[in-house]
């Protein structure tokens, strides 16, 4: 069958539906499991992209007659395979809280890595067909792909805002049933009325399947789960945008009880309260209010009330505000002024709007103000001052002690936070910082070093003088003064700690004694690890602590990572006796991730291939090892700046997408603009490259210098102004990245063109791989580091492309 051109607006329409999918992934995995999986979602796309390659490569002369048939087909197992891989994958009962202990686990999450990576397959085949079928105008089907790819990835998160992730689904099935039926019209395939049917189709997909089919459904580890298996709880409130879920739930049978942490002494109970959970997780609460401040003396009897026994009517900032909690506590203690600052406007809406008389309307109380923006965006940008600084407490205590976060990025906890904060102090004023309390220290001393740091930054000689930390039964709650303490607040904190039986951890010239007094533990183990921290030996406790309590920084923002090598032997044999819990389940799977993708990736691309008569095209090992290096740099470079936008932009989501998108759109350019030296001079594509890897290594230099700066003074803009300005940045590094593959694909198609397939096979190889080991990496290292390997590796493949034979 002869065909005319290439369908380039099925190609497009294809390419956005793949990479709106991918992003798309990234937001029902946050429901279903932890927004973390990201990284495993990037690894299986770019396994199904080699994988087809490989198939392509095998199978192409049995295609090549009906490469329309073909095409279509695999777009139409696309659109399929989107919900159904998710739908099958949710069947699936993966567990990673018992990863460590249960092998059918490893199994399990092979088994829904090779499902999330089918779709991926087929579109990586339709494009990969198409691209090869129309060789001598690749240009303009790699254009269109690019741009539909970038359209995608950014479209997805405007999607998002119109209607939740499940019926995003359904519409990206009609989608690509679309672009089934516009390749039809574009490659003038027969009978004609068969386009019209797929158009059918996909409307009837579109209007008739319903998107509850494919609702995401919380692993039942999580709290939304455990709190809708108690009687009489129901649902009374769904809402959903790019940044999470929120579930409202109501126990008329067992009311709600949320009081993180409240002394054993108090005999106040909260008022009626409605659990508010985002992405499963939490509960956030919504206490009923009527403007009455007695039935909230409850809240006098948290750890987190300390510092209103401290200040007298201060003005208050509190950040991760919520569902209002920390706000009703600041108005109990008599505090002249409240900001609240919360990043999701869906969960202020519900507060202002949905459940305007439960709450009282306590963001419009005398005195309170509240700002749907990023934590640390807002204080940075506010000129003013505040008494306290409240982080409040957003984590479930499950959630925190089980591990489950310690892939997680968080900008909340870092060393520069912490100094941003204490920036916008007045002279006398507080930052408190409430975290759970878990048993070996974990949380607490990291949180203790990390204010330790910071002030030290500061240049305050004696950090000592001006930490506080009292600990309950649940919570800890970290102090950080703007000045040293008085006696006077010292004997008000010791007296704070009396009435409620809350232990005083650690504060300026404690002696030993008065610790561990209250709620009994075998050492005073709280105590001694602040005083190791403010010692001279404190380098020598941190690493010998069985914990990693090292400060985080935001070149590596995993707070919530506490797992060491040194220590997991011993953790693991304590697991009959409940010691699991002690184990950080995270950093395991990202290790056995890592190897499910290595193993994959040489099953799926390199096996087949060399079981073929491909083999005999094997390329030389400079060729190889250009493949393989332009493969990792690339993703180190792309994962890397990812978790690094994640402070800029404010959620995983935003990040991931303008990421994406940018590196793709100007990946291409670079590419277009190779082509055209190319054919300007043939044979000094080295040159070229050399120059690009020069320039990559001068702006990631760059970057690292003037990014942190950067973003502390961009980031109160508006999103769609940080989107831009991300997009900006990204776009000269991303050409010069998109050099690399085809400098050496034209090199390779002058000398030895049979080697082409084993080229594609080697660098999808390391792009599977090196999607997980960039995140690994970036762990131990940092994003820095992580840039600065990706530069080095370009410059190895600079060096291996001149000795191509």
């Amino acid at each position: 069958m002869s065909i005319p051109r290439p369908p380039l607006v099925a190609i497009g329409l294809l390419s956005a539906c793949v990479l709106a999918y991918e992003v798309l992934l990234t937001r029902l995995f946050s429901i279903v499991l932890w927004h973390h999986f990201a990284y495993m979602i990037i690894s299986a796309a770019m396994l199904g992209y080699g994988a087809s390659g490989t198939a392509l490569a095998l199978l192409k002369e049995k295609i090549a007659p009906r490469v329309g048939l073909v095409y279509v087909m695999v777009a139409t197992a696309m659109a399929f395979l989107m919900p159904a891989a998710f739908l099958l994958a949710q069947q699936i009962p993966f567990n990673p809280l018992q990863l460590l202990w249960d092998q059918a686990q490893l199994t399990r999450l092979l088994a829904i890595y090779l499902l999330m990576m089918l779709p991926f397959f087929c579109g990586g085949l339709g494009i990969g067909l198409v691209m090869w079928h129309f060789g001598s105008q690749a240009g303009r089907v790699y254009a269109f792909d690019i741009l539909g790819a970038g359209i995608g990835s950014l479209g997805v998160i405007g999607v998002l805002f119109l209607m939740p992730p499940h019926n995003a689904l359904v519409a990206l099935t009609a989608l690509a049933l679309l672009a089934a039926a516009i390749a039809i019209v574009e490659l003038e395939m027969r009978p004609k009325w068969l386009a019209g049917i797929f158009v059918g189709l996909g409307l009837a997909v579109f209007m008739a399947l319903p998107g509850s089919w494919l609702q995401a459904q919380p692993s039942p580890y999580k709290d939304l789960s455990q709190t809708l298996n108690i009687a009489g709880a129901q649902v009374v409130e769904e809402r959903s945008s790019p940044l999470g879920q929120i579930t409202v739930v109501e126990n008329i049978l067992i009311p709600f009880r949320h009081a993180p942490g409240m002394s054993l002494n108090a005999v106040d109970e909260p008022p009626p309260q409605l659990a508010v959970f985002v992405d499963g997780e939490g509960p956030l609460v919504l206490t009923r209010f009527d403007g009455k401040l007695a039935p909230l003396a409850y809240l006098d009897q948290l750890t987190s009330a300390l510092p209103y026994h401290v200040l007298e009517k201060p003005r208050v900032l509190v950040l991760g505000a919520g569902a209002g909690s920390d706000v009703l506590q600041a108005l109990y203690h008599g505090a002249v002024a409240v900001d609240a600052v919360e990043l999701d406007r869906n969960v202020i809406d519900l507060v202002q709007q949905r459940f305007h008389d439960f709450a009282g309307n306590i963001y419009a109380q005398p005195g309170v103000r509240v700002f749907a923006a990023e934590a640390r965006g807002f204080v940075n940008a506010s000129p003013d001052r505040y008494d306290l600084v409240q982080v409040a407490l957003m984590d479930s205590f499950g959630v925190a002690s089980a591990g489950l976060y310690g892939l997680s990025e968080s900008y909340l906890y870092t060393v520069e936070a912490l100094q941003t904060y204490l920036s916008r102090l007045t002279p006398d004023g507080m930052l408190a910082v409430t975290r759970w309390l878990t048993l070996p220290p974990r949380d607490a001393l990291k949180l203790f070093a990390t204010a330790v740091f910071a002030l030290e930054q500061n240049g305050i000689p004696n950090p000592g003088e001006r930490l506080v930390m009292i600990r309950g039964w649940k919570t800890v709650t970290l102090l950080v003064k703007n000045s040293d303490f008085t006696a006077e607040e010292i004997e008000a904190i010791k007296e704070f700690g009396r009435t409620r039986s809350f232990d005083v951890a650690y504060y300026p010239g404690m002696p030993p004694e008065e610790a561990n007094r209250y709620n009994l533990l075998e050492q005073p183990y709280f105590f001694e690890g602040a005083a190791a921290l403010l010692g001279p030996q404190r380098e020598v406790f941190i690493d010998r602590y069985k914990f990693y309590i090292e400060p985080a920084t935001d070149d590596r923002p995993y707070f919530f990572r506490f797992f060491k090598w040194a220590a997991a032997a011993e953790l693991f044999a304590l697991r009959e006796q409940g010691g699991m819990p002690l184990l950080d389940w995270s950093y395991p799977l990202l290790v056995a991730a890592l190897v499910q993708a290595f193993v994959a990736s040489i099953v799926l691309i390199l096996a087949p291939l060399a079981a073929s008569r491909a083999r005999r095209a094997l390329p030389t090992a400079p060729v190889a090892l250009y493949f393989l290096a332009i493969g990792f740099a690339f993703m180190f470079m792309e994962i890397a700046f990812i978790q690094k936008f994640i402070l800029f932009l404010a959620h995983p989501l935003y990040a991931v997408a303008v990421v994406l998108c940018a590196f793709l759109i100007f990946a291409a350019a670079g590419s277009w603009l190779t082509g055209r030296w190319q054919k300007k001079a043939m044979g000094r594509g080295s040159r070229h490259l050399t120059l690009a890897v020069m320039t990559m290594g001068v702006l990631s230099l760059l970057y690292l210098a003037v990014l942190p700066g950067l973003f502390q003074a961009l980031t109160h803009l508006t999103d769609a102004a940080k989107i831009a300005i991300s997009v900006v940045l990204i776009a000269p590094l991303a050409v010069c990245m998109g050099m690399p593959f085809p400098t050496g694909t034209m090199r390779l198609a002058s000398t030895a063109q049979d080697s082409i397939p084993w080229a594609w096979a080697i660098n999808g190889f390391a792009s599977v791989v090196g999607a997980v080991l960039a995140t690994l990496l970036a762990i131990h290292l940092g994003f820095a580091a992580v840039i600065l390997l990706a530069v080095l590796i370009y410059g190895l493949a600079a060096i291996a492309l001149r000795r191509f034979a």
